[in-house]
């Protein structure tokens, strides 16, 4: 089975806090995930090592259930989750940066081993994962900078 291992990155001229806070609470995850449909916590907030969160998203026509449980959480630098149930393993890494006064370069690596029909597909979900997460860091970018437009966030 080929592994799919995808990282992507993006800057954003926003602070660390500001870009860490907002993309590590699940209940953003719709409005910056083109693909995620709902988010539902099966465990108490606010998010800590060990939270479970439900995901529905729609990928490559299919639509995908799957439950995160976060493995790290280093708030400002880390936040790791990986599927505790869902159609095959993955694990999902933020990462953040300062990289300047009020800019902050976030990383978003995925990667797990497809089984069955998604083993097979592994080639076309490793293009289409980095398509959509290059989109979903430009649209977190555009979220993030327009609330530094408006001085409300």
């Amino acid at each position: 089975m080929k592994p799919v291992d995808v990282r992507t990155e993006i800057e954003i001229a926003r602070p660390v806090d500001a870009v860490a806070g907002y993309a590590a609470d699940p209940n953003n995850a719709p409005r910056w995930y083109a693909n995620i449909k709902s988010v539902e916590w099966k465990t108490a907030q606010p998010l800590a090592l060990g939270s479970r969160i439900a995901f529905v998203a729609e990928f490559l026509g299919r639509r995908l259930a799957y439950t995160y449980e976060v493995a790290e959480f280093e708030p400002g630098k880390r936040f790791v989750m990986r599927t505790a149930e869902g159609p095959f393993p993955m694990e999902t890494t933020y990462t953040w940066e300062k990289v300047g006064e009020n800019a902050t370069r976030m990383a978003l690596r995925n990667r797990g081993t497809p089984a069955g029909f998604s083993a097979v597909m592994a080639p076309i979900m490793s293009m289409a994962m980095r398509r959509a997460n290059n989109a979903d860091l430009r649209a977190l970018k555009a979220i993030l900078e327009s609330k530094a437009d408006r001085r409300d966030g």
